[in-house]
């Protein structure tokens, strides 16, 4: 399920955060940390892979606008349609956090991404994220004029945000629509259990088990919420039908084996999975400064291309 070492970059990240001593991430004011990820972007912000154009403002929600970022490839129109949804635990994370991996996402699926900033907990707890996620899914899906959109919706998210992907694919099937033709889940927070093998062979490294709870504790307002498939598709009683996906797992992720065992879920239920598995990995390798997210955004997109007909 994992490799022997973890990749020299990954582990140079591991070994940074470890020489640190910096407690889990559960242990600090949260609008501490919401701070720190906006200088952090801020200073890291520079030299972003280049797309045709990008375009802040907000869509309508269901409890006020949600705002969004819109980027659009370099190449004429019209496009593809992708959602993103930033990973953060449904706690942390932004557009800003994400706008390297949504860059790269838009040059490599040439796919016009609409990054979303949905509401996040605790001061929202569920089902507001996911409200926000189905409702900008919705309106991609209803605005291809505004987004030149060639009349093809894929979603995506890392972490929380695969989640949410996962949830609006099937909320689209179950409320007949909008059509998606592809859902992109990478390292998504599904399925996680406290007595699965990856939470306890991986604990602390770049995400806690103490952090999972934590994150729980914030996004879930009751034990019955968390059952609900629509918070956890996991729980969902059928699958099939929703849309094709890419199911992107890590071998040091805590999150590691919910993922796979969603990506065998859908499998099971008859629907169309690509599994990728990155063995040497950790959490969040995507928006770190790792080689290989460069890679598996290009493979991913060679999936979508390949689910809707494009080149």
């Amino acid at each position: 399920m994992r490799a022997d070492e973890m990749h020299p970059q990954a582990r140079a990240i591991v070994d940074r955060q470890r020489r640190l001593g910096l407690p889990p991430i559960s242990r600090y004011d949260r609008r501490l940390i919401r701070a720190l990820e906006r200088i952090g972007t801020w200073i890291g912000g520079r030299g972003s892979p280049a797309v045709g154009a990008t375009t802040d403002g907000t869509i309508p929600g269901p409890d006020d606008d949600i705002p969004v970022r819109v980027y659009q490839p370099d190449q004429p129109g019209p496009y593809p349609t992708l959602v993103y949804f930033h990973g953060g635990g449904f706690v942390f994370g932004s557009i800003a956090t994400h706008d390297t991996v949504c860059r790269r996402l838009a040059r490599e699926t040439g796919a016009v991404v609409v990054s979303v900033a949905y509401r996040l907990a605790p001061e929202h707890p569920f089902p507001a994220a996911v409200e926000d996620a189905f409702a900008a899914t919705r309106w991609a899906a209803t605005n291809p004029d505004r987004l030149d959109s060639d009349g093809h919706l894929a979603v995506a998210g890392d972490s929380a945000g695969g989640t949410l992907a996962a949830v609006s694919a099937l909320l689209a099937r179950d409320r007949d629509g909008p059509a998606i033709d592809y859902q992109i889940l990478l390292y998504p927070g599904i399925g996680i259990r406290d007595d699965q093998h990856s939470v306890a062979q991986n604990d602390g490294i770049a995400l806690a088990a103490e952090d999972l709870e934590w994150f729980q504790e914030c996004y879930y307002e009751s034990e019955l919420d968390s059952h609900n498939p629509y918070a956890d598709p996991i729980h969902a009683r059928d699958l099939a039908g929703v849309a094709p996906a890419t199911v992107v797992t890590a071998g040091f992720d805590p999150l590691r084996d919910g993922g796979l065992a969603y990506a065998q879920r859908l499998e099971s239920d008859g629907v169309a999975v690509t599994h990728r598995h990155e063995d040497d990995m950790i959490h969040g390798f995507l928006t770190a400064d790792i080689d290989r997210a460069e890679t598996i955004v290009c493979d991913v997109a060679t999936d979508m291309h390949a689910a809707i007909g494009m080149r």
